[in-house]
């Protein structure tokens, strides 16, 4: 029996706990999202706001699910293409309701067993925060009406590192965990470069970066949640690669 989540994700695994996906089917609709179109105006004042305080923000569109269920570790949702403002407003309601955030990590991991991770610049949303480079999906991670989570990962990773995921080795399968009606579907892709060649490529990488979102990168080797200013979604994975 499907589980179909129609406002907390109950009859998932617990918070914050890694659990193997076996498949991912996440449509695109066409149309406005129910949140965008009842918070169209409070989400205009809101972006105001925000754009007032971090001038840097732009408010392209996103993939913002509606619906997200799952069976047997197979992830199916719909979702419909919304403004980054819409979404600003959503994730400060005080209870979050008529959405969810779903989003792919690819996790970096170097030939002597560290995982590259980065630190946001200071204009980001997320700025200081470490964890492995991602972006929400958005309308050119949509392919025939589906997202494309790996290539949203190549995408990403490309474009804030310079990491070309075709030279890594991916292990099989997804992971994901969830908390709050965020959820983050994440994948292992093997380098044979050490920690230290791959942060020199970065660093190189960002030399020439225009878009500046980096602030630098980590090679993480434990799971001390004390080690850096991690995004709270980076200690589950970072629990399950080290203490496995």
């Amino acid at each position: 029996m499907s589980i179909v989540v129609s406002n907390y994700p109950e009859g998932w695994p617990p918070q914050d706990e890694v659990f193997p996906v076996t498949s991912l089917d996440l449509t695109v609709l066409p149309g406005e999202h129910p949140f965008a179109v009842a918070q169209k105006e409070a989400a205009a004042v809101n972006w105001e706001a925000e754009i007032s305080a971090n001038p840097a923000l732009y408010d392209n569109g996103m993939v913002f699910q509606h619906r997200i269920s799952l069976h047997d570790g197979a992830i199916a949702g719909q979702a419909y293409i919304a403004p980054f403002s819409t979404y600003m407003w959503w994730r400060k309601q005080a209870v979050l309701e008529q959405g969810f955030h779903l989003y792919g990590w690819c996790i970096p991991v170097s030939s002597d067993g560290a995982i590259i991770a980065i630190r946001m610049g200071a204009w980001t949303v997320n700025a200081g925060m470490v964890y492995c480079a991602a972006g929400s999906l958005d309308g050119l991670d949509v392919v025939d009406g589906k997202c494309d989570i790996d290539g949203n990962m190549a995408r990403e990773v490309r474009e804030e590192t310079g990491l070309d995921l075709s030279t890594a080795r991916p292990d099989m399968g997804y992971f994901a965990t969830h908390n709050n009606r965020r959820i983050t579907v994440f994948r292992f892709f093997r380098f044979d470069r050490t920690a230290d060649e791959m942060l020199d490529e970065i660093a190189a990488h960002m030399e020439v970066d225009e878009e500046k979102e980096i602030d630098g990168a980590v090679a993480i080797r434990s799971a001390d949640p004390a080690s850096h200013r991690y995004h709270p979604a980076m200690l589950p994975v970072l629990k399950m690669f080290f203490d496995k």
